[in-house]
């Protein structure tokens, strides 16, 4: 049981964390609906994350159904934040490179800190 608990409370820290970094620290270049798009696709890579399903561009197409250049535009601000890394893969067809994303450790190595107290 304790194990369930404990995987809530991690979801919900790092909802409200993800919330106040985002909303709380507002970029110059942002408006209020690319900071509400930041959130939420911060929350559908937790879960991908969570599945242990590929942080690709071609998954979340398909889990969002935003075109690619609609979630390229919502991944950008969220690299430029430090919130997610980017490495360079080979595609599905295994001939080609595809963009793969991860959430940064640091957001988890914060999230564990804040836990232990």
């Amino acid at each position: 049981m304790a194990s369930t608990l404990n995987t809530q409370l991690h979801s919900i820290s790092f909802a409200a964390f993800i919330l106040q970094e985002i909303m709380g620290n507002p970029r110059e270049d942002e408006t209020p609906q690319s900071r509400l798009k930041q959130v939420g696709m911060m929350s559908v890579l937790y879960i991908m994350h969570q599945g242990h399903q590929p942080l690709t561009i071609s998954n979340l197409v398909e889990i969002t159904k935003l075109t690619r250049m609609g979630v390229s535009e919502v991944i950008e601000p969220l690299i430029a934040r430090g919130m997610l890394t980017e490495t360079f893969v080979k595609n599905s067809m295994g001939r080609g490179k595809a963009r793969q994303f991860a959430i940064s450790e640091e957001i988890f190595e914060k999230l564990q800190s804040f836990q232990m107290r």
